[in-house]
């Protein structure tokens, strides 16, 4: 690897690990950056997964504050996250590259859609269970959890987008703030991307030099996006999300 070669992997780096910790889809930076330096296309997924890990690492402290008060929570959907993470990451090696092609997309789209209803759907439920007399359950029931679950397979086994994935459950399903929705999208994140690199790091091939500059510069930039997005008002960061998604999209549709 040459030193602007080495550059150009670091500056995505960054880049990743900003918009990871905002809304998600990082990836999109750093994979096709890996593929144009010549990695093949599952050892440059599993070196993207390695290096992302401690970007969501340091986004997820950036964004400790909003964690408070959320603990189980944490436990509930990080053990959803793990697994499905695992899952996804044994799938990357057991299926042909073109096994999400088409799905993907169509995924991302309809959570887009949940993501810009989200408020006027939480008004609809809210209004439901007060004429029922009920009340939502404070961690979103076993629809969320097993939403949160495939949502992860997918994030173990590509992880572009799987942010917008999280937050379109997550708001539609909890009665929360967007940011204390976002601080915990980036704790499952990396989670998922954790057990998937522990995994890879004893069954798949990657590039160790392209895995600690990304490392680097996710690592960076997970602590920029932190101090970016909760500085972002609700709306702000549900316009983000949209076309960061949109841009998943267009990026999976014309590669």
């Amino acid at each position: 690897m040459t030193f602007w070669e080495a550059a150009a992997v670091l500056v995505a780096g960054v880049g990743a690990g900003t918009i990871n910790t905002i809304v998600g889809s990082g990836t999109l930076i750093t994979f096709p950056v890996l593929l144009a330096l010549g990695l093949p296309p599952v050892t440059a997924n599993v070196s993207n997964t390695l290096g992302l890990v401690p970007g969501s690492l340091s986004g997820a402290f950036g964004y400790r504050r909003e964690l408070a008060g959320q603990r189980r929570r944490l436990l509930r959907f990080g053990l959803a996250a793990l697994l499905g993470g695992l899952g996804g990451a044994i799938l990357l090696l057991a299926l042909p590259p073109e096994a999400f092609a088409m799905v993907v997309p169509a995924l991302i789209a309809v959570a887009l859609v949940l993501v810009v209803a989200q408020p006027w759907l939480s008004a609809r439920l809210r209004a439901r269970r007060a004429r029922n007399g009920t009340t939502a359950h404070p961690d979103g029931g076993p629809v969320l959890l097993l939403g949160l679950l495939l949502a992860s397979v997918y994030g173990g086994y590509f992880g572009a987008a799987q942010g917008v994935l999280y937050m379109s459950l997550m708001g539609l399903l909890l009665d929360e703030d967007l940011q204390r929705l976002n601080a915990l999208k980036n704790v499952l994140v990396g989670g998922v991307n954790g057990v998937a690199a522990v995994f890879f790091l004893f069954v798949a091939r990657f590039d160790w030099t392209a895995v600690a500059l990304i490392a680097v510069g996710s690592t960076l930039g997970g602590l920029l996006g932190a101090k970016i997005g909760r500085r972002l008002p609700p709306t702000a960061l549900r316009a983000v999300i949209v076309l960061v998604g949109l841009a998943a999209i267009a990026h999976l549709l014309l590669r």
